[in-house]
């Protein structure tokens, strides 16, 4: 017989910091050329006039102004339209 107990393994003991995502500057505000909008995984949400989408989705200012955001629809590979933010800098 065994004089120790069974020890289990724990799965649930890794932790990531949050990557801090989201909404960077709201509708309204003024922005400054090269500033992040928005950061996202993925393009939930598009760029538009006045600004220009990184690598990783960033969304930033091409130019000085005023952030502003609109839904607009966009056509997909298969001919179906889906809802999408764009954002744009006048």
């Amino acid at each position: 017989m065994s004089k120790v107990k069974a020890g289990g393994s724990s799965k649930n003991v890794h932790d990531s910091p949050g990557q801090r995502l989201g909404v960077k500057r709201y509708g309204g505000q003024k922005v400054r050329t090269g500033e992040v909008i928005v950061r996202q995984v993925g393009q939930t949400k598009t760029p538009g006039s006045g600004t220009f989408i990184s690598r990783n989705f960033t969304i930033h200012a091409a130019k000085d102004g005023v952030v502003a955001f609109r839904k607009i629809r966009v056509k997909r590979f298969t001919g179906k339209t889906v809802p999408r933010t764009q954002v744009v800098v006048k």
